[in-house]
């Protein structure tokens, strides 16, 4: 029986847990799931034969080397500053590694060794990055392969809530971790379009949003990811003109965002005493307020907006006009915004989250200009197996599944943008009702 080890046992590892668990009779293997929580994990795996669930501090070299070297393959879904821990221990007793985390400098340093031990590890091998990755190669490849010439690519994806489960003024729920919600855009954006290289800081990138239109469900906004021009070796297209990777979000949301940055709540710098602190004067840190005026006056005075408008209800859903105290102890603003969010703008039981992924490409075949589009949408079914944990569990489970029926024949650090790795696992991913549309203009 062979052996997969899985750490982390949150949100995005429901689908997983599932997918393993189901799949141990046939494929014969014993799955090990390890979290810091020994609740959360039973949860998760029930009383099923093929599983042991393990409690332990991950930090806890002692406790956690023993489970790498007695496994056959492990996967990690823990906190991107734990990967290293394990992808050190996988080098050491030489075990395959498959995460959904996007490579990072300290696991680059192993590249050379990670090679040489003839091992597999598998980095950004989720949704947004993974599916997106795969998706994109596959349409690249295609389009190449009949003599296509690509000069414009663009990609989005977005972790939504569902529109029959969409009733707040943010059009927005927490559908995975919160604190990078937060964090998001935080180092600003870097993308290529026709021919020049743009940065936006992280106070322009909602400011500047723009909208696609996503069959179906019509308008959704977007603003850039992070540096997609890292990403154009990778896809082999580090010569054409227009390259962007984005992020989506209903309108809404990026318009209330704004000034949610703008108010300086999602900075991580500094911690402020939030005992006997109410949310209006915490939220009002940078305004200048008129005793004379209400909350909502002096908050929409100073974001240039109507008392009565979007973004002052917005605020005051999210409680930050009232005078409850906070009693959080010394904490970030970001980390005052980060509980906010979870107690506001949690999923209900019922709630069903929505994933919508889009590849817009551009290009030239026999002197012919074409807009190809190619996207995902998919449903989640209630606030536990959600959508997003789908599309980042779903993948991994199938490619572990690969690599012990010996099916990936690939060794070293890499991302899944090969033909051996996007096939296999994107035609399983139909069969969960994950699959992408194509049309052309």
């Amino acid at each position: 029986m062979r052996n997969i080890l899985l750490f982390g046992a949150g949100r995005s590892a429901t689908c997983l847990i599932d997918y393993l668990v189901t799949n141990a009779p046939r494929q014969k293997w014993h799955v090990t799931v390890v979290d810091h929580d020994l609740m959360l994990i039973k949860s998760k795996t029930g009383k099923s034969y093929y599983v042991t669930p393990v409690a332990i501090d991950i930090r806890d070299q002692a406790a956690r080397q023993p489970l790498v070297q007695e496994t056959d393959l492990v996967i990690s879904l823990l906190p991107p500053a734990l990967h290293i821990l394990v992808a050190k221990d996988c080098l050491q007793f030489g075990k395959h590694l498959l995460t959904a985390s996007y490579v990072d400098p300290e696991v680059r340093k192993l590249q050379k060794d990670i090679q040489k031990a003839g091992l597999l590890f598998m980095y950004e091998m989720g949704l947004d990055p993974g599916i997106d990755h795969m998706s994109a190669m596959k349409v690249i490849h295609s389009i190449e392969k009949k003599g296509g010439l690509i000069y414009s690519f663009k990609s989005y994806c977005g972790g939504l809530i569902s529109p029959e489960s969409n009733d707040n003024p943010w059009q927005y729920k927490i559908t995975w971790n919160a604190r990078n919600i937060v964090l998001a855009g935080q180092s600003g954006a870097t993308y290529k379009d026709k021919g020049k290289v743009k940065e936006l800081s992280h106070e322009q990138l909602f400011d500047q949003t723009k909208t696609i239109t996503i069959p179906g469900l019509g308008k959704l906004a977007f603003y850039p990811n992070r540096d997609s021009l890292a990403y154009m070796n990778a896809y082999n297209l580090e010569n054409i003109p227009t390259f962007m990777r984005a992020t989506l979000r209903y309108p809404d949301f990026c318009e209330g965002w704004s000034a949610i940055i703008r108010l300086g709540l999602t900075d991580d710098s500094r911690k402020i005493q939030t005992d006997n602190l109410p949310y209006f004067k915490w939220a009002s840190q940078h305004v200048k307020t008129d005793k004379e005026l209400s909350n909502e006056e002096n908050m929409a005075l100073h974001l240039g907006v109507s008392s009565k408008s979007k973004i002052i209800r917005q605020l005051k859903y999210l409680g930050l006009l009232n005078g409850e105290v906070i009693n959080l102890g010394e904490q970030t603003n970001a980390a005052v915004l980060q509980h906010i969010m979870e107690t506001r703008l949690g999923m209900s039981p019922n709630d069903k989250d929505m994933i919508v992924m889009m590849h817009e490409i551009e290009f030239e075949r026999r002197n012919i200009a074409t807009r190809m589009h190619s996207y995902m949408i998919v449903q989640g079914e209630d606030n536990l197996r959600t959508a997003m944990a789908k599309t980042v569990g779903l993948p991994l489970g199938i490619l572990a599944k690969l690599v012990l029926q010996d099916k990936v024949p690939l060794t070293g650090l890499q991302i899944p943008t090969m033909p051996e790795v996007y096939n296999p696992v994107l035609k399983e991913l139909e069969e969960y009702d994950i699959r992408f549309e194509e049309s052309f203009e």
